[in-house]
């Protein structure tokens, strides 16, 4: 929206001050600054206002605006004087405004610190948090311009006003003059504010998808006259899953006298329904979507699914008509999955939601799937079926425009019915906060993460996000320092989720290997190895096993103390006529679980080779039922109005089609399979950690664990599936997976620090002064490298010395150089082409003499060219120790990076280099160095000298310390850094400072446009 000629030429309207969110109860509202152009709208807004409303905001009865105030809140020079509103269907329902004044509480300018603010909501969108979000952005718009302090007049018995003031998080101060309460609040965000902010937008985003997923009603927008098309097949799958709740169908080509298609009312619009509708799915061809859009809007739906292809997967003129889809829907305070999504299901029993493509609905269980692919998802639904498995909750999202795997991750957090949060993800269009979503959610419960398109460097089609730069190694590292598993494979995701979601974490990595097949036992045994687990020597049962056999075998293996996990080996038995023997499956799981439900609550799995029944047998002897019902949304009511017409033809994805999986067999759609399980044999045993269980006891200082703000979610009884798989390497790597996220889990109940002591070594004013004056001499937005001696001036800042070089153009300053600093010295070049390569002959170590260094100057200029060329420096030795390499990065969409690796070919050729995210606790920098490959060499490999890895982790945390507390430093790379047995020296830093990028994640809550 553009300013009139009437506003301040100076001061051009902040468009980026514009922002979607997400309210309390789960509806989007639009923040944006007030203009002329809302003159009318100002006006109906305030006589929506309650009168009790109006005496709170002015003091006094005040029933009309005059034209003069009407003038004073449309007229703004967005500096000294903002107002912003809270709209929805274009409509305001709430507004906020702050003036800047001075000490004597006058209209003032710049540079006053302090304003006066006020807020208004409508009576009826009371209670849906409109009044704290507009806070949080008022806020942020003022910390912009300058102002660093609210002041604010409440009447005392104006509680909720002066509760969204208490609630803030902000500090404040309060009393109590003429009458009202005086308020004062500082702007500047603490760790309370944040916390308070992160809160409520985790119960805000988890409450908008639990209303897409728990609808009271549900209708389908296109569902096609005769049999077949999408949204008739739609409408089929949800009648068949026995959804709950009221379903229509809804197409504007019905016949005027057609009741009733498929048994459910038929309607040519929403408007002729008479009851709330909670959830459309659109299955109309992309030109007709914004039509129906509309009509939802109007008619009070509150959530899409759009299925509709012809979007951002097609292109550029896909893109923008994606992007005002998703503007259009949130104008109405509408949230979507798609487009071109292949839909939702939600088998708690209260709901049986199938809203989707999948003709049948998956048996009801404990593992919530997210997945922006519909092949991938029809995969991922046959494959869990094929083993037994259960859902929770499932969302194909298609092309993510609007609700993605960080809601997902919202969601599956405080969801009781949801143990293990599995998602195939194609791009992260907020990796921050992705990152912060997974490791809280993943210090309750597992979150497993396919990422596809690793190594394109682009997006796929339809995804619209920010490409980062950062390479897929390192966004590995950082998922695996969140917490999340990260697998390279769907089957890999199934096979981790079936172990998590049905078994205890592992207290360690001792595993016990039993079985009928010595051979299967010992290939087992590998695996362990070569995943990293510590295997007891298999126990061979011999082919003469019966199950009796094996359940003695199990049963004493859970009760022995030396193993954490079990892994059961079986082949089928062999008659006495040589004929392998089958059909025994049933009866060894029969066997099987009864020494679980006996037995210690430690991880079992089995690895079996072609006996029938059995995988089936294991996973129908349990229960993956969720224990306790989950109740539908709150649902409201509102007027009914003519609409327009739905089209008719819907338009399908191709992305629906039957996959095939990695075996080459074809899946169709309908491979998902309804069914009832059992009572699990094992359930509700004592055990250690459960995968949806909290780590330790809720702690506001623990990383992920719930806060006033966010209650930790309910603790499920354990189910007692145990997982089959039908390779060793399969089963292992899935144990594996889950011994190191119980290790995580175990850790993050008790964080890291930052050592007190830094502070008294770090100038962080005299760092921000060095920045700003070397910043001000470029005014290039791209930044500058600094010199060697500017990055050794800002580096010894925060207490990181370099050892000084001295440049040697010639000889004779060679030698006066290595005069100055004390022999022996190091003779470098400096050429970019030959920088750190000793290899090249480069580099000249040890030079004890005038002598020697006049001669090793002849030798490197007759080898590798003229001293012009070389730009050779001179440099005192250090002690011998080993080569590191100690870097620092900030990337736009993840924020910044601390790397660690051994210098030379370790990280360079090997890519043996070590990430975490800024900034780094002393237990992050412990475990960056140790968990490269290489480690080893630190720690006195082969009879070698220990290093002093003390001293290499307090220069990981300045160096952290540095980027966190000055985004304009955006790279930095410490090479090489030489730990000794005693110290450490850093030989070789640069730097380089640019413009910080902005910090969305810091900023006042905001759904992302694409």
């Amino acid at each position: 929206m553009e300013p009139t000629p009437e506003q301040s030429p100076h001061h051009a309207y902040p468009d980026h001050w514009e922002a979607d969110v997400v309210l309390r109860d789960g509806g989007t509202a639009r923040i944006r600054p007030i203009t002329t152009d809302d003159a009318e709208r100002l006006v109906s807004f305030y006589e929506q206002v309650s009168d009790e409303s109006k005496y709170y905001r002015f003091f006094a009865p005040y029933p009309r605006l005059s034209d003069r105030d009407v003038h004073r809140f449309t007229h703004h020079d967005y500096v000294d004087r903002v107002g912003l509103a809270v709209t929805i269907g274009g409509e305001f329902i709430g507004t906020v405004r702050y003036d800047r004044i001075n000490d004597q509480g006058r209209p003032a300018s710049a540079p006053a610190d302090e304003a006066e603010v006020a807020f208004l909501v409508q009576d009826a969108h009371q209670g849906r948090g409109v009044a704290s979000a507009l806070l949080e952005h008022i806020a942020a718009v003022a910390r912009e311009r300058g102002i660093r302090r609210f002041a604010a007049e409440v009447l005392p018995a104006n509680n909720k006003m002066i509760k969204v003031f208490r609630d803030g998080g902000y500090s404040q101060r309060r009393s109590f003059e003429d009458g009202s309460v005086h308020l004062t609040l500082d702007l500047e965000p603490t760790e309370k504010s944040l916390a308070v902010q992160r809160g409520r937008e985790q119960r805000a985003e988890a409450r908008s998808v639990q209303r897409l997923l728990a609808p009271g009603s549900v209708a389908v927008i296109g569902t096609g006259r005769t049999p077949g098309g999408v949204g008739r097949t739609v409408l089929r799958n949800l009648l068949a899953a026995g959804y709950t709740g009221r379903t229509y169908a809804v197409n504007r080509a019905f016949d005027e006298g057609l009741a009733t298609l498929d048994g459910v009312p038929a309607h040519r619009s929403l408007g002729e329904i008479d009851e709330q509708v909670d959830l459309a799915v659109i299955a109309v061809p992309a030109h007709r979507v914004p039509e129906a859009v509309a009509d939802c809007g109007e008619h009070g739906v509150q959530g899409l699914v759009v299925l509709s292809a012809g979007y951002a997967e097609r292109g550029a003129e896909g893109r923008e008509l994606q992007r005002e889809l998703v503007r259009q829907a949130r104008s109405y305070g509408m949230r979507i999955i798609g487009p071109n999504a292949f839909g939702i299901i939600n088998t708690a029993e209260t709901v049986r939601l199938n809203a989707s493509l999948a003709p049948e609905s998956p048996v009801r269980g404990r593992i919530g799937l997210f997945t922006q692919s519909g092949a991938i998802g029809i995969a991922l639904l046959s494959g869990l079926h094929r083993r037994g498995a259960g859902l929770s909750s499932f969302i194909s999202a298609g092309n993510r425009a609007d609700v993605s795997g960080n809601d997902f991750l919202q969601y599956s957090f405080e969801d009781p019915d949801t143990d293990v949060a599995l998602l195939y993800l194609e791009s992260l269009g907020n990796p921050r906060k992705f990152t912060r979503l997974a490791r809280r959610t993943a210090a309750v419960k597992p979150v497993v993460v396919v990422k596809g398109a690793r190594h394109s460097g682009t997006n796929p089609p339809g995804h619209a996000v920010p490409v980062s730069r950062i390479p897929d190694a390192t966004v590995s590292a950082l998922m695996r320092q969140a917490g999340v598993i990260r697998v390279d494979t769907v089957t890999e995701m199934v096979d981790a989720g079936l172990l998590l979601a049905g078994q205890p974490l592992p207290a360690g990595p001792r595993v016990a290997i039993l079985g009928n097949s010595e051979s299967l036992g010992l290939l087992t045994y590998d695996a362990c190895l070569a995943e990293g687990l510590r295997p007891r020597p298999p126990i061979d049962l011999t082919t003469a096993a019966s199950p009796q056999d094996f359940r003695d075998a199990l049963a004493e293996a859970l009760a022995d103390g030396t193993c954490d996990a079990v892994i059961v080996t079986a082949i089928p038995w062999v008659g006495e006529n040589g004929e392998a023997e089958t059909g025994d499956g049933q009866v060894l799981a029969a066997a099987l679980h009864k020494a679980v439900a006996g037995g210690s609550a430690k991880p079992v799995a089995v690895v079996h080779v072609e006996i029938g029944g059995l995988a089936e047998a294991l996973a129908a002897a349990s229960s993956t039922a969720a224990p306790r019902p989950r109740t539908t949304a709150p649902r409201t009511t509102a007027p009914r109005t003519t609409a327009p017409d739905a089209s008719t033809a819907p338009e399908t994805s191709t992305d629906r089609a039957a996959t095939t999986d990695r075996a080459g067999t074809t899946t169709p759609a309908a491979s998902a399979t309804p069914g009832a399980a059992a009572p699990a044999p094992g359930a509700g045993q004592p055990q250690p950690i459960a995968p949806g269980r909290p780590a330790a006891p809720t702690d506001p200082a623990v990383p992920g664990t719930a806060t006033s703000e966010t209650p930790a979610p309910e603790t499920p009884p354990r189910p007692g599936r145990i997982p089959a798989y039908p390779a060793a390497e399969r089963a292992v790597r899935a144990l594996a997976e889950a011994v190191k996220y119980a290790q995580w889990r175990r850790q993050a109940a008790v964080p890291g620090k930052i050592p007190e002591f830094l502070d008294d070594t770090i100038d962080e004013p005299g760092a921000a002064a060095l920045i700003e004056a070397q910043l001000a001499t470029a005014p290039d937005p791209r930044g500058r490298p600094l010199t060697h001696d500017e990055a050794r001036e800002l580096l010894g800042r925060y207490g990181i010395d370099v050892r000084p070089t001295l440049p040697a153009p010639d000889p004779e300053a060679a030698v006066a150089a290595a005069a100055r600093l004390g022999y022996p010295v190091a003779l470098k070049t400096t050429a970019p082409h030959l920088r750190h390569r000793a290899d090249l002959g480069g580099v000249r170590l040890d030079v004890a003499d005038e002598e020697a260094l006049r001669r090793a100057y002849g030798d490197l200029t007759d080898l590798l060219g003229k001293p012009a060329e070389l730009l050779p420096v001179v440099q005192a030795m250090a002690p011998r120790g080993v080569d590191t390499v100690v870097r620092a990065s900030i990337d736009a969409a993840a924020g910044a990076v601390l790397s660690f690796g051994l210098a030379g070919a370790p990280s360079e050729l090997l890519g043996d280099t070590a990430h975490r995210l800024v900034p780094a606790t002393d237990r992050d920098a412990a475990e960056l160095i140790r968990s490269i490959r290489a480690a080893p060499v630190l720690f006195g490999w082969r009879g070698s000298a220990p290093v002093d890895t003390a001293a290499l982790e307090e220069l990981l945390l300045r160096l952290s310390r540095l980027v966190d507390d000055h985004p304009e430093v955006v790279s930095v790379a410490l090479e090489p850094v030489v730990v000794a047995p005693q110290g450490l020296t850093v030989l070789g830093a640069s730097v380089r400072l640019a413009p910080p990028p902005a910090r969305s994640d810091l900023g006042p809550r905001r759904l992302p446009n694409y």
